[in-house]
């Protein structure tokens, strides 16, 4: 299937809020309300300065985890409204942060920065045009899945994969319905809210392939 640049991330886990930094937080808040609350027209701009605010965090928190997998996160995130240009730039910064997060703590955010990883590694194109890689997409979806193995989005972002790139519906659908009933993330309602609206509208796209 054809790649393409639409990363709409969330990667954030079912850990408990107190332990990130009040700025990580906020980082965290105003990507899901920049995410799922504002419209289109205004996305590219809002992330252009939310990546500012969380590269500046990283300035001031360098070996802070928790603060790499936001800046990724949001730099993905970023990229998937950018012009095709700047994508790739954007979609190169956030493997770089993710990386240094997992140099630094691999297991923080219960592994966020694995899933975040795969899930650039398979929506962004192959090479000579990006750095995808479907085979490495898997091996660090699957970290992510083994260190949060009931969490929300551990499991829709490997169905997605599973969907996108493997054509494995039914084991997707089951991940699908795992990611349905993860418990509730504290102080995460928004982004809960709207990565339901992903599962339910994935999940349907999964049994039409399962009907047909």
């Amino acid at each position: 299937m054809k790649k393409r640049y639409i990363l709409l991330i969330l990667l954030g886990s079912i850990v408990a809020n107190a332990e990130m930094t009040p700025e990580v937080m906020e980082i965290q808040k105003h990507w899901a309300e920049v995410n799922y609350l504002t419209n289109e027209d205004g996305k590219e701009k809002a992330f252009e300065n939310l990546a500012k605010a969380a590269s500046n965090l990283v300035l001031k928190q360098p070996q802070n985890p928790h603060a790499l997998v936001w800046e990724g996160i949001v730099y993905s995130t970023y990229a998937g409204v950018a012009g095709t240009f700047s994508a790739g730039k954007l979609a190169k910064h956030a493997k770089q942060s993710f990386e240094k997060a997992i140099e630094i703590d691999g297991d923080a955010l219960d592994g966020s920065a694995y899933t975040s990883l795969g899930v650039l590694y398979y929506k962004v194109p192959g090479w000579p045009l990006s750095f995808g890689s479907d085979k490495k997409a898997m091996k660090y979806l699957q970290k992510g899945l083994e260190l949060n193995p009931d969490g929300i989005d551990s499991n829709y972002f490997f169905a997605d994969f599973l969907y996108e790139e493997e054509d494995e519906y039914e084991k997707a659908k089951q991940h699908l319905i795992k990611a349905q009933n993860a418990t509730p993330r504290p102080g995460r309602e928004v982004a809960d809210k709207g990565r339901q609206a992903e599962i339910k509208k994935l999940l349907s796209k999964v049994e039409e392939e399962l009907e047909g």
